[in-house]
């Protein structure tokens, strides 16, 4: 899984697909990437709550963040003390319509493709979170998402995905009563056959760049703004 996802559903949809309170202060995201503030449901909250994605800004310092702090694979969330104990307390869900990530089409070239679900369906990936307390001692909370070996059509630009969640996986996911080995049946690749993909602009790799524009199909071209002709 690469580390931009998008949410671009409006709040109205949120509240009635998820059946929460969505405040004032939600807006779509189409590039939503670590380090920023991004809207979750956690599994005591009847409300979006806003997490940082894997780690806090201030501590990035502009650098690549360790994969490790935004994603946890499904694999080894019981072979870890601190990611076993959020699987068992700690869950979440992350809103989501489509993730994206790169295809390499050559030693340096690499082409961003937008994953969707169905006919543009608003889902869910499975998550967990923290909570600590930062340099200053205010209390703060970051996410991870969980993520499960590639279906077919994920696997011809990476071995990772991010764990999908049907509405009625997403409350026994949410549920304090679910079982260990119930939570981890739950995390399977989502069916290839509902889900399509697109490439798009590779303005999405700066994650500054925001609005509906990035998520519109474009030919397929590099970072460096070169068209592929391999596509």
């Amino acid at each position: 899984m690469g580390d931009r996802y998008t949410i671009t559903a409006e709040a109205e949809v949120l509240s009635e697909r998820f059946n929460i309170d969505v405040p004032e202060r939600y807006k779509p995201r189409y590039n939503a990437a670590p380090t920023q503030v991004l809207p979750i449901v956690t599994q005591d909250s009847k409300g979006l709550s806003f997490f940082y994605w894997g780690q806090l800004p201030e501590r990035s310092k502009n650098k690549t963040i360790s994969s490790k702090l935004i994603v946890a694979e499904k694999e080894t969330l019981t072979q870890k003390v601190s990611s076993h104990k959020a699987l068992l307390q700690s869950r979440c869900i992350v809103p989501a319509d489509g993730f994206y990530d790169w295809k390499r089409i050559s030693k340096k070239g690499k082409v961003p493709y937008r994953f969707i679900f169905g006919n543009d369906q608003t889902v869910s990936f499975a998550g967990i979170w923290e909570e600590f307390e930062d340099d200053e001692e205010n209390v703060v909370h970051t996410f991870k998402i969980i993520t499960t070996p590639a279906n077919s059509i994920v696997s011809e630009v990476n071995a990772r995905m991010p764990a999908v969640l049907n509405p009625e996986a997403e409350k026994l996911w949410l549920d304090t009563n679910t079982p260990e080995d119930k939570l981890l049946e739950l995390l399977q690749p989502y069916p290839s056959d509902q889900m399509g993909s697109y490439s798009v602009s590779p303005r999405i790799s700066d994650l500054n760049n925001e609005g509906a524009g990035l998520i519109k199909p474009m030919a397929p071209a590099d970072q460096f703004g070169n068209y592929s002709l391999f596509d």
